[in-house]
């Protein structure tokens, strides 16, 4: 098997709430296009605008909304389940959170990389996120710890 055959057989879900970390997601679209990735937000219609037609949609949540959360984790729950990807990638934030800790119950790999508006500290999903997926990047190099955090550049 080919190495390009070996990454377009792996299965993606990448994730992002709408706005900017939408965009930050965006921005690896080259890099995912390599692989079998299915996407997964806030909002159906900034997927399609970009020309996406495989997207899953999410509800939109925070801390502030508890019960919209657990919505939320059941739907993220469903999503892995119904693709089963190898490897869950999310640029924030909350669903994305819960989609990563779903992939991590079905043995998928985890990716985080928190948003580039957290210079001064991780994100609270960004905080969680360190404990629980595979890596946990961040954009601001004063903000790695090499341990569980890890600076490898800036997406934008």
């Amino acid at each position: 098997m080919t190495q390009l055959a070996k990454r377009t057989s792996r299965k993606v879900l990448a994730v992002a709430s709408g706005g900017g970390h939408w965009e930050q997601l965006m921005l690896l679209r080259p890099v995912l296009g390599l692989y079998d990735v299915r996407y997964a937000t806030t909002d159906a219609d900034i997927a399609h605008q970009r020309g996406i037609a495989n997207v899953d949609t999410l509800p939109d949540c925070n801390q502030n909304k508890p019960f919209r959360s657990l919505l939320c984790g059941f739907v993220a729950a469903w999503i892995v389940l119904k693709h089963r990807p190898n490897i869950v990638l999310s640029t924030g934030a909350a669903p994305g959170f819960f989609c990563l800790m779903a992939g991590r119950l079905i043995g998928a790999r985890t990716l985080w990389i928190d948003s580039v508006a957290n210079g001064e500290q991780l994100s609270m999903c960004g905080k969680l996120s360190r404990r629980f997926a595979h890596q946990c990047l961040t954009q601001w190099p004063e903000l790695a710890d090499d341990e569980r955090v890890k600076y490898r550049g800036a997406v934008l």
